[in-house]
């Protein structure tokens, strides 16, 4: 039984647009109008956010298997991906282009197939909760997704709605494995839909907040920073800090923000236009100050500040470094 596009859109979770492509079903986390803002400013952008971080298929289920085919595109500046399937919360196996290469300590620019891939997953008797997580990594046109013939399947839409503002960390750079990413931890540790607006090499951007979207987000988390220190000016910085936060307020008062000031990197001792990088996090900690529903969590010893959990061993955490960035965080929000 190979499901249709209505199918495929009541099983959705953290996409604004399901459509039918050339080849195949499109995923979109922007609207159309934030797509043009980012293809305004500079084109790499644009294309980074048509990857689908946080979209996902979850839905129960009697069927004993599971079909998924998908064909994968470059559109930000890894070649890797992960579809992860999990049934009733534990991973049961993923569709990938890479567990058969000897990865590098450095994996991030380890070049591997895109194209079609396809897989069928045994699923095992009885009814069951399926959640098929999305790669972070590439463009996605779903071909087809089969279950077996008369088998029923219905949507689960968690409780809770989770909202994320970043950069390539929050996007989900250098996870392997999409589930591991730290705020599709955060979503499942909240029971909440994750909506991903992070595209790497982001900095505070606030035309993105420009109108508030079609929904209600209990939590929202915002992790912008290290790449404002790299490369804008301190002047700049600080004016689309306070305007960013500024808009949010606006935009949803009644939601829980977490705000995550920037994680340890590599060369964060070096010499930048910008200042020193605790520069970074004393202005945001200043801007929100006056924000009751902000809440600002110093992210800079999230992670041991070790090469060796960073996938391309000085920015982007790995799956080991993700899993150290969603425990400092969750541990966090649970006592704030």
């Amino acid at each position: 039984m190979r499901l249709d596009l209505a199918q495929i859109k009541d099983i959705t979770l953290g996409a604004v647009r399901v459509e039918k492509g050339d080849n195949g079903i499109c995923f979109h986390r922007f609207t159309e109008a934030q797509e043009k803002k980012y293809y305004d400013r500079w084109s790499e952008y644009y294309m980074r956010s048509l990857a689908p971080s946080g979209i996902r298929l979850r839905f129960r289920t009697d069927s004993e298997t599971l079909f998924l085919k998908a064909d994968v595109s470059n559109t930000t500046s890894r070649s890797y991906f992960a579809f992860d399937v999990l049934v009733n919360g534990e991973k049961l196996d993923s569709m990938d282009n890479f567990s058969n290469e000897d990865l590098p300590l450095d994996y991030s620019n380890h070049p591997c197939r895109l194209g079609v891939h396809a897989k069928l997953f045994a699923l095992g008797p009885g009814k069951k909760e399926v959640c098929i997580y999305f790669p972070w990594s590439v463009q996605v046109s779903l071909m087809a997704l089969e279950l077996d013939n008369g088998a029923y399947i219905e949507p689960v839409k968690p409780g809770k709605k989770l909202l994320c503002y970043g950069d390539s960390i929050t996007q989900g750079y250098d996870a392997l494995y999409p589930s591991n990413k730290y705020i599709s931890k955060l979503a499942d540790f909240l029971d909440a839909e994750e909506n991903n607006k992070a595209v790497a090499g982001d900095i505070f951007f606030p035309d993105l907040l420009s109108e508030k979207e079609n929904l209600d987000p209990d939590y929202i988390t915002v992790a912008y920073g290290t790449n404002d220190w790299s490369s804008n000016t301190k002047e700049a910085f600080v004016a689309n800090c306070r305007e960013f936060f500024y808009r949010l307020n606006r935009n949803y008062p009644n939601a829980k923000i977490f705000v995550i000031t920037p994680i340890w990197r590599k060369d964060h001792e070096e010499h930048q236009d910008f200042g020193k990088f605790e520069e970074v996090e004393r202005v945001i900690i200043n801007t929100v100050a006056d924000y009751e529903n902000m809440t600002v969590f110093s992210g800079f010893d999230f992670i041991n500040h070790d090469e060796k959990l960073y996938g391309d061993l000085r920015l982007h955490p790995n799956d080991a470094g993700f899993a150290q960035y969603f425990q400092s965080l969750s541990q966090k929000i649970a006592t704030a």
